[in-house]
């Protein structure tokens, strides 16, 4: 019971940041730092909304229990390609505050969905 307690609540998290970032992602006209920071990692701005329509799908896929491992597969996948752009622009910063994030979904890989029968 516990381990379904904890895996929810990290769910809710995760489901709850693919939203806001994909949210985010959609308004980066009126965050200039937003731009500059997807412009040093070398993302063009036609490609901005992509990467917001895909941040908000993972937040989808990751309430239903079939792509549930999809959904985090794709998410881990995201994260480390935005650590090795990181570290290609030389921003070793960004790519170290990238590893709790990158922890996130391979955790719930571990835990499995909540409640499944």
């Amino acid at each position: 019971m516990a381990k379904n307690i904890i895996t929810l609540v990290l769910l809710i998290i995760s489901v709850a940041l693919s939203f806001k970032h994909g949210w985010d992602t959609f308004n980066y006209k009126k965050n200039p730092e937003s731009l500059k920071m997807m412009n040093a990692l070398g993302i063009s701005e036609p490609l901005i909304p992509f990467f917001g329509v895909l941040t908000i799908v993972i937040g989808i896929l990751l309430v239903i229990p079939k792509t549930f491992f999809a959904a985090n597969l794709l998410n881990a996948i995201s994260i480390v390609s935005i650590m090795a752009l990181a570290l290609r622009a030389g921003n070793y910063k960004m790519a170290f505050i990238e590893i709790p994030f990158l922890a996130l979904p391979l955790i719930l890989i571990w835990l499995k969905y909540p409640f499944k029968n």
